[in-house]
C-alpha cells in the first residue's frame, strides 16, 4: 500500500502553502493565539516561525507495527500546545532545547531515516509546524520518499487544520490523556481538551480507518495511546469507552505502564506516585471486556 500522500504530490503542496497563511495569525491548534510567528512572535507553545528540531533517528521504542525491525523514524519536534505537569521530555517540550531546521534541511532527514531502513516517518509534536512539516515532504517526496507518515500527538488539534490534512497522512496516532475537565484544566492547562481530542480523534479515524498492517507493519489507520495515570482509573475507563463506543471496537490501542511522577508531578499529590499494577491490570481488564483486543497493552 502507498502512502496516501504520493498519489499525488502537488496536493500535498497545495496544503502547505495554504496553511502557511496560519502562521501569519497563528490558529494552527485550538489556542489560537493570534499571533504573527513569521515576524518572530511566539504565542503560548513558544514555537517560532522556523523548524527546531531535538532529534531525529530509528526509534525502537515505539509499538510494535511501527517499529518492526528497521525501527521508526522519529524526528522530535521542540515545544508543544500544552503544559503537562507530569512532561517526561519538558526540556523539548517545554523549554525549547533543539536546533532550527530549513525545509531542506528536514527533507534531508526524511530521505536519511529512509535510506536508513525505517518503516515511518514518526512526526513526533507536529501540531505546531504542519505548514513546514509538509513543506519538507512534499520536497522530499519528489526526491523518492515513500515511506508512512505518523503523525504522533497529544491530541489537542484544531479540526479545522485535521480536515486540511486529509489524504496527506497514513497513520495517525493521538495520544489521549483526559477526559475529565478538571484533571485537563490542572494536569494540562487546558480544559477544554476533553471536547477537542473527542473531535479531533473522530476525525483522524474517518480519514484513515481502523489500523491496517501488512506483514506486520503499520502503513495506514489509526493507532491510539493512553498512559494510566495513577488515581485516575476511572478516568482511564472514560477513555476506553470513547475508543470502543465512539470510535471503533476494532481500534488498535496501548495502554501504557510508563508513568513516572517527573518534572512537577510532585506539585499534585494524587499523581506524585507511579500507578500501581492494579489500578493498571484495572483499566486492562475493562479495555479488553469492552471487546477492544486489538493493541499493545505494556507491562
Amino acid at each position: 500500500m502507498e502512502p496516501l500522500y504520493l498519489g499525488d504530490t502537488s496536493l500535498i503542496r497545495e496544503k502547505a502553502q495554504e496553511l502557511e497563511a496560519f502562521l501569519e495569525d497563528c490558529a494552527l491548534c485550538p489556542r489560537n493565539c493570534r499571533v504573527n510567528r513569521l515576524e518572530g512572535k511566539v504565542g503560548f507553545c513558544k514555537a517560532p516561525g522556523q523548524l527546531v528540531v531535538s532529534s531525529v533517528g530509528p526509534h525502537f521504542g515505539e509499538e510494535p507495527p511501527l517499529v518492526g525491525w528497521g525501527g521508526s523514524g522519529t524526528i522530535f519536534f521542540t515545544h508543544c500546545n500544552l503544559r503537562c505537569a507530569f512532561c517526561q521530555n519538558y526540556q523539548i517540550s517545554h523549554l525549547g532545547q533543539g536546533d532550527r531546521v530549513d525545509i531542506e534541511g528536514m527533507a534531508g532527514f526524511m530521505l536519511w531515516l529512509q535510506n536508513k531502513g525505517c518503516h515511518n516517518i514518526n512526526l513526533v509534536t507536529p501540531t505546531h509546524y504542519v505548514p513546514q512539516i509538509l513543506m519538507a515532504l512534499y520536497r522530499a517526496a519528489l526526491k523518492g520518499l515513500r515511506l508512512p507518515v505518523v503523525y504522533n500527538c497529544g491530541g489537542y488539534e484544531s479540526l479545522v487544520i485535521l480536515k486540511k490534512l486529509r489524504g496527506l497522512i497514513d497513520i495517525y496516532m493521538p495520544d489521549i490523556k483526559f477526559l475529565d475537565p478538571s484533571a485537563s484544566f490542572m494536569y494540562l492547562q487546558a480544559s477544554d481538551y476533553p471536547q477537542v481530542v473527542r473531535e479531533a480523534v473522530k476525525e483522524m479515524h474517518s480519514q484513515v480507518g481502523d489500523l491496517v498492517m501488512k506483514e506486520g507493519l503499520a502503513v495506514r489507520g489509526l493507532l491510539a495511546r493512553h498512559l494510566v495515570m495513577p488515581s485516575w482509573v476511572e478516568d482511564a475507563k472514560a477513555v476506553m469507552d470513547f475508543l470502543a463506543k465512539e470510535i471503533s471496537i476494532d481500534t488498535y490501542v496501548n495502554v501504557m505502564f510508563q508513568y513516572r511522577p517527573l518534572y512537577r508531578a510532585s506539585r499534585f499529590s494524587e499523581i506524585a506516585r507511579r500507578p500501581t499494577r492494579e489500578e493498571f491490570e484495572e483499566v486492562c481488564r475493562y479495555a479488553k471486556g469492552l471487546g477492544l483486543r486489538r493493541g499493545f497493552y505494556e507491562g
